[in-house]
């Protein structure tokens, strides 16, 4: 393949208009047309069509782009990795569990947080889709409460890197004057995450030790639309203490009960790389 064909593509996608496009890579229109003509000829698809005066990506087109895209993206970090001047590169992308205490991502973070020379790129999202980000290289680290399964055949490497205690949280109201774990979940309404998380697991196993069946007011698969629900008293809440840890600090929350044999795993999910990103030494600890 001609990555030059690939190159211009990819410009004219992004400008969506070939007169822009040839401007801004110093190419004359019919020039840039041949070159993006060449490259639909060797893939045997047409990549775009005209909708008026724009250009508009074909369903071959946009796989295209996507292809295009990554492969970019792998060479400025082959450059940036292997730059001459033996300088680490000063950018860490990590993508969080869409569901992952805040709290808990901002003490992770804390050793970059602030730093002139450092830029931390931030995404959530659901753990199937940041691993796959994860291996195509476009992110550095994953962190998740759920750790991936084990494959001898896989590149990931997961570390257990943390783990919180988790308690039942409410508002000073509701948990006033009660005490015991079975009068707290006997008698309220309860926030809990969903099924497939360890947390819920747990929980569950609790509930059936005791022989109680409790009421659920809210399944949730966010950390903090449960805290939310926590604070306008929708019910007692399952939750890592961390996740709460300015309304326990406030009063807004107490904790009811701690939870001993439940806790909160928090999993950092990296690519077995030979050049990885230096900065994961800094917040791993490596």
């Amino acid at each position: 393949m001609n990555y030059n064909h690939l190159r211009y593509f990819r410009a004219v996608a992004r400008e969506g208009n070939l007169t822009r496009a040839a401007e801004k890579l110093n190419l004359s229109q019919s020039a840039l047309s041949v070159q993006v003509k060449a490259l639909e000829q060797q893939l045997g698809h047409d990549l775009f069509e005209r909708v008026g005066r724009s250009l508009v990506l074909t369903e071959a087109g946009r796989i295209a782009l996507d292809h295009a895209e990554t492969i970019f993206r792998t060479g400025e970090e082959l450059l940036s990795t292997l730059d001459e001047t033996g300088r680490a590169r000063k950018a860490l992308r990590v993508g969080a569990l869409s569901t992952l205490s805040r709290n808990f991502q901002i003490e992770f973070l804390r050793p970059l947080i602030g730093r002139a020379d450092v830029e931390v790129v931030l995404r959530a999202g659901s753990q199937g889709e940041l691993l796959r980000e994860l291996e195509n290289l476009s992110l550095d680290l994953v962190l998740t409460t759920q750790a991936p399964p084990r494959d001898a055949a896989s590149a990931l490497v997961s570390r257990e890197i943390a783990e919180q205690p988790v308690s039942l949280i409410g508002t000073p109201t509701r948990v006033e004057g009660r005490d015991g774990v079975v009068e707290l979940l006997r008698d309220n309404p309860l926030i809990l995450p969903t099924v497939e998380t360890g947390v819920r697991e747990a929980f569950d196993a609790l509930c059936d030790g005791l022989d109680l069946r409790p009421q659920i007011a809210a399944e949730v698969d966010d950390i903090s639309m449960m805290r939310l629900l926590a604070r306008e008293d929708a019910g007692l809440a399952v939750l890592p203490t961390i996740a709460v840890q300015d309304e326990l600090a406030s009063g807004a929350l107490v904790e009811a009960l701690h939870l001993p044999d439940i806790r909160e795993r928090f999993h950092a999910v990296t690519l077995r790389r030979r050049f990885p990103n230096p900065l994961l030494n800094e917040v791993l600890n490596l």
